[in-house]
């Protein structure tokens, strides 16, 4: 009984963490975009569309492409 509760503790306590930081992050993303919005008239679509593109912007810069 007692090991099981321990375990449960364990469990819960790793689990609570893990929604604090997951809380945390998106709380910085949310931010990040309502700055990038609000600053620079960067709109969310822009940034999902460069996060998108960047793999065939990576694979052209380490192939030198240009």
């Amino acid at each position: 009984m007692i090991a099981t509760l321990l375990v449960a503790w364990i469990v819960f306590t790793i689990l609570v963490k893990a929604m604090k930081t997951t809380a945390n992050t998106a709380f910085i993303v949310a931010v990040s975009i309502v700055l990038l919005e609000a600053g620079f008239g960067i709109s969310p679509p822009d940034i999902w569309n460069s996060v998108m593109n960047l793999p065939k912007s990576t694979q052209s810069v380490t192939s030198g492409d240009q």
